[in-house]
């Protein structure tokens, strides 16, 4: 199975910590991590599971934990043209979506820029299925990803209808190692490096 390798963050803005893997499956790649940290005074733990098919379209996402002492319990499933379902049920807010966000992790950032593979100087639209923190709630997300430089990329996305930016800095391996304000890697075990560029 080819890897990608692993990576840990630390949260900047407030006590946290993520640690997550990602690896080549038969059908696509497949991500998982757990994660602990404090948003707005909540404290959140999670353990999470994404499958991404080869296009890095999601088609699967679990996350299990607990925000605030409360449990949560997610699991999606998605045909990687926009279409998903929880619990079995269709889920027509999200529909056209084809990345799903965690809100507290910047792993699924990494996913929705590798499924982009965008050149320098390019931008493109990129809706979510955003499972909002700590709230606990699905909902879209209107993203875009812009490509400013080799390893530099602008985030932007309108929550609560107001423009949210950021900076992601990625690796050779195409990890987010920094999230301008939110994250930044302390640890990543070697793996192959993956152009963003054919993808």
């Amino acid at each position: 199975m080819h890897s990608s390798g692993g990576i840990r963050w630390r949260r900047l803005d407030a006590p946290g910590w993520e640690e997550a893997r990602l690896e080549r499956a038969p059908d696509g790649w497949r991500l998982w991590g757990e994660l602990e940290f404090e948003e707005e005074g909540v404290p959140t733990r999670l353990t999470y599971r994404i499958l991404c098919d080869r296009r890095w379209r999601t088609r699967s996402a679990a996350a299990t934990g607990e925000v605030g002492g409360r449990p949560v319990e997610l699991a999606l499933t998605a045909d990687g043209r926009g279409r998903w379902l929880r619990s079995g049920r269709s889920i027509p807010e999200v529909a056209g979506a084809l990345d799903v966000d965690l809100s507290a992790t910047p792993s699924t950032n990494t996913l929705a820029i590798r499924r982009l593979g965008l050149r320098v100087g390019e931008s493109a639209p990129a809706r979510a299925a955003w499972f909002r923190l700590p709230e606990r709630r699905l909902e879209p997300l209107e993203q875009t990803y812009s490509r400013e430089g080799e390893h530099l990329y602008r985030f932007d996305a309108v929550v609560d209808g107001q423009l949210f930016s950021a900076h992601l800095d990625t690796d050779a391996r195409g990890w987010v190692v920094r999230y301008e304000g939110l994250w930044e890697a302390e640890e990543r075990q070697d793996g192959p490096p993956v152009s963003l560029d054919h993808l």
